[in-house]
C-alpha cells in the first residue's frame, strides 16, 4: 500500500521550479519518518492473545453445540409420542373378495395415543435439561481453562525471550572482560589462561543463549494449537498484567460457584432425575384409541347397513417388577450416589490445589521482594566491585568470572520468580470466580 503525502502533481513533475532542493530532502525525511508507523506490526499482547484463543477453540465450540443439541433434546424428550393412525378392511370373503356380500365385512380407520408410565415425560424433560446445564458449565470451565493455559504458556515464552535479552547484554560485558584479559595479558599482569577462560565463558554463555532460543520455539509451537501464526509475533516488552487475585478465604467461598463444581450439581441433578423416572415405571402406561368402522351393503329389509364406532383403551400391568423395575431403580439410586461423591471429591482437588497454589503465590512475593530490594543491587554492587580489583591487580580473575556469572543468575533467577509468580495467579485466577474475557 503507497500513502502519498502530496499529490502526484506537486512531487512528480521534476520541472516545476516551486519545489526547491531543501524542500525535497523534507519531503524524504518525512517518509522516512511516516511510512514506518503505517507499516509496523502491532506486538502480541497477553489479552490478545487470550480473545483469539477463546475465540477459535474447537473445543469450547463443540462443547457449545453439545449444550444447545441438548436443549433442543429436552424440548422432544418432554412431548408426548406421535399418534398412530390404523386404516384396514375387514371380514373381506376370500372367495369373492366382495365388499357387500357379508353384513361382517368393514373398512375401519383409526387413531391411537399412549400416554407413557406416570409423569415420566415430565422428569426425561428435567433430566436432560440438567444434563445440558451440565454441558454449558463443563464449555465454560473449558474457556477457562484455556484462558488459564494460554496466560501460562505466554509468560513462558516472555520468559525466554527477556532471559534472552539478559544473556545478550551479559555476552557485551564478557566481551569487555575478554578485552580486559587481553590487555592485562599483553601487559604482563596475568597469565594467558585468564584469556582462555574468558573466551570459555563467553561460548558458554552463546550456549546458553542458544539452548533459552530452543525453549522459547518450543513453548510457542505449543501456543500455536490456540493462537495459530500469532504465536510467533513478537511479544509486548512490559510485563504481562493479570488481574488481582482475591483473598484466599473469599476464593474458598465462592468455589461452589466453580464451572466445574456447577458441571457437578446439574449432573447430581440429572441422576435424581433419573431416580425419579425410575419410580414412575411402577406405574402403568397407556393407550387410548378411537375406531370408526364403515359396513357395506344393506340389511335384508333393504336398509344401509349402520356404521359402527370403538373406543379402546389399553394399559400396562407392572406386576412382576423384582428384575426389572426394582433393578432399574436401584441402579438410578447408585448412580446418583456416585454423582455425589464425584462432586465431594472435586471439590476436595479444588480445594487442594487452591490452598497449595496460594501458599507458592505468597512465598513467590517474599522470594520476589528479596531480590528486587537486596539481591540485585548486591550482585551488581559486587560484581562491579569484583571488577575494579581484578584491573587494581588485588583480585584473581576466578572471583571476577564468579562474581559476573552470580549476577547474571540473580538477574534470571528474577525474572523466573516473577514469571512463576504470574503464572501461579493465572492459576489461582482459574480458581476464583473471575469472570471471562
Amino acid at each position: 500500500m503507497k500513502y502519498h503525502l502530496f499529490s502526484s502533481s506537486a512531487v512528480c513533475r521534476g520541472g516545476r521550479k516551486a519545489i526547491t532542493g531543501n524542500f525535497r530532502v523534507i519531503l524524504y525525511l518525512l517518509c522516512v519518518l511516516l511510512v514506518p508507523s503505517f507499516t509496523a506490526r502491532a506486538e502480541l499482547t497477553l489479552p490478545d492473545a487470550e480473545l483469539i484463543a477463546l475465540g477459535s477453540d474447537p473445543v469450547v465450540k463443540a462443547d457449545v453445540a453439545r449444550a444447545e443439541a441438548l436443549q433442543n433434546d429436552a424440548v422432544a424428550s418432554g412431548q408426548l409420542p406421535d399418534p398412530k393412525i390404523n386404516f384396514g378392511l375387514f371380514n373381506v370373503p376370500l372367495d369373492s373378495f366382495s365388499l357387500t356380500e357379508n353384513p361382517t365385512t368393514q373398512a375401519r380407520l383409526g387413531i391411537t395415543q399412549a400416554f407413557p408410565r406416570g409423569s415420566s415425560l415430565e422428569y426425561k424433560q428435567r433430566r436432560i435439561e440438567w444434563q445440558s446445564r451440565a454441558q454449558t458449565e463443563r464449555s465454560t470451565d473449558e474457556q477457562r481453562k484455556v484462558q488459564r493455559e494460554v496466560r501460562e504458556k505466554y509468560l513462558e515464552v516472555y520468559f525466554q525471550v527477556r532471559a534472552g535479552d539478559i544473556i545478550q547484554s551479559s555476552q557485551k560485558l564478557f566481551r569487555q572482560l575478554v578485552t580486559i584479559t587481553q590487555a592485562q595479558f599483553a601487559s604482563g599482569r596475568v597469565s594467558q589462561q585468564d584469556v582462555l577462560n574468558a573466551r570459555l565463558e563467553l561460548s558458554r554463555l552463546k550456549d546458553r543463549e542458544t539452548r533459552i532460543k530452543t525453549t522459547e520455539e518450543t513453548t510457542r509451537a505449543t501456543l500455536e494449537q490456540w493462537l495459530g501464526r500469532a504465536a510467533w509475533e513478537v511479544l509486548d516488552p512490559r510485563f504481562p498484567q493479570l488481574p488481582a487475585v482475591p483473598d484466599e478465604k473469599m476464593i474458598t467461598k465462592s468455589l461452589d460457584q466453580h464451572p466445574m463444581l456447577k458441571m457437578k450439581a446439574a449432573q447430581v441433578e440429572a441422576s435424581n432425575q433419573a431416580i425419579q423416572i425410575a419410580r414412575e415405571q411402577y406405574k402403568p402406561g397407556w393407550n387410548v384409541g378411537l375406531q370408526y368402522r364403515q359396513r357395506f351393503g344393506q340389511e335384508p329389509d333393504g336398509t344401509d347397513r349402520s356404521n359402527m364406532m370403538a373406543a379402546m383403551v389399553t394399559f400396562d400391568l407392572p406386576l412382576f417388577t423384582g428384575q426389572r423395575q426394582d433393578k432399574r431403580l436401584t441402579a438410578s439410586q447408585q448412580n446418583a450416589s456416585a454423582a455425589k461423591l464425584d462432586r465431594v471429591d472435586t471439590m476436595r482437588k479444588l480445594k487442594s490445589s487452591l490452598q497449595a497454589e496460594y501458599t507458592r503465590w505468597q512465598r513467590l512475593a517474599e522470594r520476589e521482594d528479596l531480590y528486587r530490594t537486596n539481591l540485585l543491587k548486591e550482585s551488581a554492587a559486587n560484581a562491579n566491585a569484583a571488577l575494579n580489583a581484578y584491573q587494581s591487580g588485588t583480585t584473581e580473575f576466578t572471583t571476577l568470572m564468579r562474581a559476573r556469572l552470580t549476577e547474571l543468575n540473580v538477574r534470571l533467577e528474577e525474572l523466573r520468580i516473577r514469571v512463576d509468580r504470574a503464572k501461579v495467579q493465572a492459576r489461582l485466577l482459574y480458581l476464583a470466580s473471575e469472570d471471562k474475557k
